[in-house]
Parts: structure tokens; sequence; C-alpha cells
């Protein structure tokens, strides 16, 4: 079973997260198929940019507690997607949780719909949104990540907006796309590519620092006991035993 859906209209290559019956949450297998889908997308002469969505009512609900990702595979993935030598562009429309939010960051242009919400949830199943920083510290307001990595509280689109996560926000999320779609379509191959080049640099330097640490201290905070607790809690629709 195919778990990204593919489409191409006008030399734009459509992925979409297809997986909604789990919430599109980020298994090894859901990964692994992503990050395929963008190296052929990248190959491909014919592709002048993509774009991420989903089907469903949530764009990606973070790591899947019970097939989860290896920490490199998904700071490869993320890096897939800053390194892509097109422009990605995420198309969201639902609700976007933890690890999810990491491949908005990673992507070029994000635009989501007034129906969207987002929250970074570690906190609150005994984690840290450790990977997902790589590309979010270089590219949003500091101020505004410590809040909500530190408390897990939900943000609408505008808040995401105003912070960085996103570049813009409508009630009519394809009307907003049509005119940067548009744009890139009349750029040339060659000069989105090394536009492109220019403006991940910064990301890049933070994967080349921290990508190390970052991958060993997630996979240590998912072995830990309070993880332990927190994701048994997720997974039975309880408080964990810290909650006050």
């Amino acid at each position: 079973m195919t778990l990204i859906a593919r489409t191409r209209a006008r030399a734009v290559e459509t992925l979409a997260l297809d997986a909604p019956r789990h919430r599109n949450a980020l298994s090894a297998a859901l990964v692994g198929e992503l990050a395929d889908a963008l190296t052929d997308a990248g190959k491909d002469t014919g592709v002048r940019a993509v774009v991420l969505t989903h089907t469903g009512t949530t764009f990606s609900a973070g790591a899947d507690l019970k097939d989860p990702p290896d920490p490199e595979a998904l700071v490869a993935l993320l890096r897939r997607i800053v390194e892509l030598p097109k422009p990605v562009v995420a198309r969201v429309t639902g609700h976007v949780r933890a690890g999810g939010l990491g491949l908005l960051a990673a992507c070029d242009i994000a635009v989501a719909s007034t129906a969207a919400t987002f929250a970074f949830t570690e906190v609150r199943i005994g984690v840290a949104p450790a990977v997902i920083s790589l590309p979010l510290l270089p590219r949003a307001d500091p101020r505004a990540l410590s809040r909500y990595y530190l408390t897990g509280e939900r943000f609408d689109a505008a808040e995401a907006t105003a912070t960085g996560l996103l570049t813009a926000y409508a009630e009519d999320v394809d009307t907003a796309l049509a005119p940067i779609l548009d744009g890139l379509r009349r750029a040339a191959p060659d000069a989105l590519a090394e536009t492109k080049r220019l403006l991940t640099a910064r990301v890049l330097e933070a994967f080349d620092r921290d990508a190390a640490d970052l991958t060993a201290l997630s996979a240590r905070l998912f072995a830990s006991p309070q993880a332990r607790e927190g994701m048994t809690a997720f997974l039975e629709r309880r408080d964990p035993a810290w909650v006050v």
C-alpha cells in the first residue's frame, strides 16, 4: 500500500502524505517512501517544483509512536527537502503536530488554510523537538519557539505565520498558492536551484553542526522512562503521571 500519492500538473509534482487513518504519522515506512519520492522529483527534469500536502484532516501528527522512524532517517528526510534542487512548497489544510512541523520548516514556502492548527506536543509525552529543530531554529522566531516548545500549546495559522513557521495563510489555500506556483513555473530551473542554495545555506550549517548531537538526544529521550510513560498515557488517552 502506497503512503505517498503522486500527481503532476504543469511541471509541479504534488506529493501527498496518504495515511489518513493514522493521521499521516511519520512511520518508518512513510519517511522512507517520502524520501524516495523527493529523490525522484529532484532528478526529474520535468519537475519545476514540489508541493508537499496531505489527505485527510491532519497534515501530520508527528512521529508514529507504534512504528517510529530512526532519528537518522528523519534527519536525512529533512535534509533532503532542504537540499532538493527544486523549491518545495507545503500546502496545509489540517492539523500539524510535533514532527510534522519539522517538515513545514524544511520546506522553502509553507501556506496553510485558516482551518489548520499547530502544536509542538513533544514535551507532553516526555521528549523534546530535537531533530526537527535543525530546520526550525534557523527559520522561526526564537521567542515564539520558546513558548510553544516548552508548553505544547496549540496555535493557529495566523500565529504560525507571524512566527515564521508559515509563509502565508488564507481561507482558501489554493487561491493563496496560485500566484506562488505561477511564479515558480515562470522561473528558470537553474536559477531556482542556485537561489534556493543561497536561501538554505544557514539551515544546512545547522545540519552540519548539530545533526549528530540532536539525533543522539532524540534517541536518548525516546528510550527514557518518562517517554515510555508519556507514550503509554497518550495511547491510553489519559494524563501522564507527572501532570499536576
